[in-house]
């Protein structure tokens, strides 16, 4: 039996395969284009588990239909990862709400038509963002876990990028559970989510390490490239790594006590005066050429807005996540190695 991933050559993605691999999985994933298989399949050695179908726009709700009517009978396990992230657009439903909401559907409607019977696990990559209120998100009273949801409407969410990203991921995921309510006479399947907030750590291969990555990660490589000088920009949020993330979504798809949660994946707060810290106190390389700030005082050090308690997430996964140090001194030594400074 298989497992189905979308959107196999996102930076969570394709940790999430190599894991699979590693485990004897026989792998199923979809990209847009004939290039990005070719390119991911090589880079996997030309895994004789690892086969890639095409799935040119999930915002298309048949989008799915072949690939899934394909392999029907060899699918066990669907993961859901695609979906778009980024900030880069001012027509927030064509680019962000749309394809998040109908590739969710698109997905699980492909899935009871030809699927039903054999599909027996999906689990969703949702984000904190489907869980944040940014009306108390800077009140250092407030807790947010696990049971928490993104009170925002499709219309209010539409104020700007980021608002209409974390509204994307809130209502791709509520579509996620409604259908699995709706349906439940009609699949086999249960379902999980797994909801990370900001994720950093290396790219699965080194060579795609490029001038501009990944959202978060883009953060480390702007400190990174940044002058002495420069200010430290203010943002502030949750970290985790990649490679726990990835890990979260297999064991979401391998465990029963999985079923039905919500996985918020956190393993605590930074600011970017965190991240500079690190890079300060562990690459000589970059002492002296980036900003220095006001060491010691980011988010690592003081309560900065809204108390986070993934301590039911932490529980039920049953391992430890990475901390900010290693996730942050991984990325960016894979950068400057690249770039032959180390």
């Amino acid at each position: 039996m298989s497992v189905f991933i979308s959107g196999a050559t996102g930076f969570i993605a394709q940790h999430i395969v190599g894991q699979l691999l590693e485990q004897n999985y026989k792998v199923i994933g979809t990209a847009r284009s004939q290039a990005k298989i070719d390119r991911l399949q090589e880079q996997f050695g030309n895994n004789p588990n690892f086969t890639m179908e095409i799935v040119e726009d999930i915002a298309k709700l048949d989008a799915f239909d072949a690939v899934i009517k394909k392999h029907a009978k060899d699918i066990k396990f669907v993961l859901h990862t695609a979906s778009p992230f980024h900030f880069e657009t001012t027509d927030f439903e064509k680019d962000l709400l749309i394809p998040a909401v109908n590739g969710t559907k698109g997905i699980l409607e492909s899935i009871k038509k030809y699927a039903a019977d054999s599909v027996e696990r999906v689990v969703i990559t949702s984000s904190y963002a489907a869980i944040i209120d940014f009306k108390i998100e800077d009140d250092t009273n407030t807790v947010m876990t696990e049971a928490n949801w993104n009170p925002d409407t499709w219309e209010s969410c539409q104020a700007n990028a980021v608002t209409a990203y974390c509204g994307s991921k809130k209502f791709a995921e509520q579509a996620a559970w409604e259908f699995l309510e709706a349906n439940k006479d009609q699949v086999k399947f249960k379902l999980a989510t797994v909801n990370p907030v900001y994720v950093f750590g290396p790219q699965n291969f080194d060579e795609d390490v490029t001038s501009k990555l990944n959202t978060s990660c883009e953060f480390v490589n702007q400190l990174v490239h940044a002058k002495a000088d420069d200010p430290i920009p203010a943002l502030c949020g949750g970290y985790i790594d990649v490679r726990d993330v990835a890990k979260a979504h297999i064991l979401a798809m391998q465990k029963d006590e999985l079923i039905g949660q919500r996985l918020l994946m956190t393993n605590g707060k930074f600011n970017f005066q965190d991240i500079a810290d690190i890079l300060n106190e562990d690459f000589p390389v970059l002492k002296g050429n980036i900003p220095v700030g006001a060491p010691h005082t980011g988010a690592q050090h003081k309560q900065i807005g809204a108390n986070v308690d993934n301590s039911k997430t932490k529980s039920l996964l049953g391992f430890k996540f990475r901390t900010l140090k290693e996730t942050i001194a991984d990325t960016a030594a894979q950068i400057l190695k690249h770039e032959g400074k180390l």
